[in-house]
């Protein structure tokens, strides 16, 4: 296999993974760094055809500073991309030490013998050492999964066949006499082959991450509130329900609080539905500052929302609940001056062994019928689905 049909592949390759990063990029927006990422293999396109045209010229070493440029040029673009894709910082010093130290080194190169092995070390130093920075770079993301360990490996991997190169060159007697003969030299056979092995490897990993992060951004979105920025109905069943088993496994407690803001509708009626909105979203944010990490807050609809409390029983989770009532009528209505008062109703069940998650949302719903019976602005426990509240108003622990 000569290094013209390799090289044919490569720039194929270059301009599918191009293409495909493009369309990505295009369609979707949430894809970070796809656009960095198809304009890099795109440079790469440009670079095999430069190899193609050096073998006819009588002055070379114009196109080969190009060939050493766009290359370049293109792995700098790569780097980018990484960086955008995983929201880490772009380590500007280092990709700017390598851009001085390898235009240093343009000269240095030019003036050693074309096969020698301290040109191509020379050469493949730069390469190697962006190839670096996108590893550091995929090692420091926040969220590293099975695949971004993969394309650490990989990128590892890359970067040491940069420096392996020179010695493939001294093992094979150099690269050849002159760059025009570099593609008929065994050398170029299996760099470009081995080019070709980690061009596929990298992409198709990449693309592999980005298509897993659109899935994950895709349920993300089917899974939150818009106007909460909370969960929704949907995201409270399949979190929800993945807490309950993960409490029943364990052995400790999880308590669900229902809430709903009293009177809303009249809230909408008297002064409008943004003013509501406002509501909504201002109890969210209470919400969710309200809460460990551990825990969850969901819009279930409307003006109805859920806390689920990871490890706590029904006496915890009612001294959290009624610190939020407390909150809301202090702190909600603060921003509203035109609404005098904003409360709301709680009604609270613990997980019981034989529980499902909707056994618990219904123990829930009749605690808060009982707050909302006895007046609104309650905390309200149940035990069982049938309970007799105590007699008197105010807010109460019922028994089953």
């Amino acid at each position: 296999m000569t290094a013209a049909f390799v090289l044919s592949i490569n720039m194929f390759i270059a301009m599918l993974f191009a293409f495909a990063f493009g369309v990505v990029a295009k369609t979707n927006s949430t894809a970070r760094g796809a656009r960095w990422l198809a304009a890099a293999y795109a440079l790469g396109v440009v670079n095999v055809g430069l190899e193609f045209i050096l073998p006819g010229l009588s002055e070379p070493s114009l196109t080969v500073v190009a060939i050493f440029a766009t290359y370049l040029v293109s792995m700098t673009f790569g780097v980018i991309g990484v960086s955008v894709h995983y929201r880490v910082k772009l380590p500007v010093i280092a990709v700017a030490i390598t851009w001085v130290s390898a235009i240093a080194l343009v000269p240095l190169i030019l003036g050693l013998p074309y096969g020698s092995t301290l040109r191509v070390l020379l050469y493949q130093l730069p390469y190697a050492a962006l190839q670096v920075l996108i590893t550091i770079i995929v090692l420091r993301a926040q969220r590293r999964m099975a695949l971004e360990n993969l394309l650490a490996t990989i990128s590892g991997l890359a970067a040491f066949i940069y420096l392996l190169k020179p010695l493939l060159a001294w093992q094979y007697g150099g690269v050849a006499d002159a760059p025009q003969g570099y593609l008929a030299s065994n050398y170029a056979a299996i760099s470009q082959t081995m080019g070709a092995i980690i061009v596929i490897a990298l992409a198709l990993t990449l693309l592999l991450i980005m298509m897993r992060d659109m899935t994950i951004e895709m349920v993300n979105r089917s899974e939150t509130d818009l106007l909460a920025g909370i969960f929704n109905r949907r995201g409270f069943e399949s979190h929800g329900d993945r807490m309950l088993q993960e409490a029943k496994r364990r052995g400790t407690p999880l308590t669900l609080v229902m809430i709903d803001i009293d009177r809303f509708k009249t809230i909408n009626d008297s002064f409008g539905h943004s003013v509501g909105d406002l509501v909504i979203s201002d109890l969210a944010a209470l919400l969710s500052g309200a809460i460990g990490s551990e825990d969850l807050v969901a819009r279930l609809g409307g003006e109805e929302f859920a806390i689920l409390l990871s490890g706590k029983d029904a006496k915890e989770a009612y001294r959290i609940a009624e610190s939020i009532r407390e909150t809301i009528s202090q702190q909600l209505p603060k921003r509203l001056d035109s609404v005098k008062a904003i409360t709301a109703s709680f009604g609270l069940a613990q997980l019981q062994p034989t529980d499902q998650l909707s056994d618990l949302c219904r123990r829930s719903d009749l605690a808060l019928y009982d707050a909302k019976a006895r007046g609104r602005n309650n905390v309200s426990v149940r035990f069982s689905e049938v309970a007799k509240p105590p007699s008197g108003r105010g807010r109460y622990l019922s028994s089953g």
